[in-house]
């Protein structure tokens, strides 16, 4: 299972990936923001582009690898690591039970088979905003991205699917006391990885940060957003 040495190590591995050519204009492109920023300055450092879901299919993203080859995987280490009670796991690294709390609806689970781990972008909506001109390396790091605690999230599926690949203008978190989080931890995670908004998306947020004044955005590029 992962430690926290092996994360910053994963963490320090995914700055020098590369993205390929024709990605959009990204934070890392604009004038540096001193960090923590408010969420309503985070929001505003967020690029705008149109989206374009053209070629995606699932499959582009390589998911659920063991990148630090100790036999557990992305999921099983996202279990472990966010589970509120020792998790217990069996031999082959396979989380058999624990205790998680699905901040989107408010649900404790002791099983893990009514979770999933989310992307806090999805898939999907990560294709729409720049992913698509990655290259394979990057997204499967995106995939697996154990460097910054927002990114995956263990959460029970039935929320997981209603959320599906909806962006904030679309869908929120069934607990009204969960919305800034999930508006902070996206927000966070899309300029975590130089990803774009589109003009709804920016106004949904937008008026989320209005109603979520104590929150902060801090985060790590993962490598340089510039093209190449």
């Amino acid at each position: 299972m992962i430690t926290t040495c092996m994360r910053a190590a994963l963490a320090a591995a995914l700055l020098t990936l590369p993205l390929t050519t024709s990605s959009p204009t990204s934070a890392a492109d604009a004038d540096p923001v001193a960090l923590p920023m408010t969420l309503k300055q985070a929001v505003a450092v967020l690029p705008t582009a149109a989206e374009s879901r053209e070629g995606y299919a699932r499959s582009r993203f390589h998911l659920w690898t063991d990148e630090d080859r100790d036999g557990c995987d992305t999921r099983e280490e996202v279990l472990i690591a966010e589970s509120r009670t020792p998790a217990a796991v069996a031999a082959d690294c396979k989380v058999t039970a624990g205790q998680w709390f699905s901040y989107y609806d408010g649900e404790t689970l002791t099983q893990p088979r009514g979770l999933e781990v989310a992307h806090m972008v999805p898939l999907a909506e990560a294709w729409d905003s720049g992913a698509g001109t990655w290259s394979a390396e990057r997204r499967t790091a995106y995939a697996n991205d154990l460097g910054d605690d927002r990114s995956l999230v263990a959460v029970t599926a039935r929320s997981n699917r209603s959320k599906a690949d909806q962006d904030p203008a679309e869908w929120q978190p069934l607990l009204a006391d969960a919305r800034c989080t999930h508006t902070t931890h996206w927000v966070a995670t899309k300029l975590r990885w130089g990803l774009a908004v589109d003009k709804a998306e920016r106004q949904a947020l937008r008026e989320l940060a209005a109603g979520c004044g104590q929150e902060t955005v801090e985060y790590e590029p993962v490598g340089s957003h510039r093209p190449v």
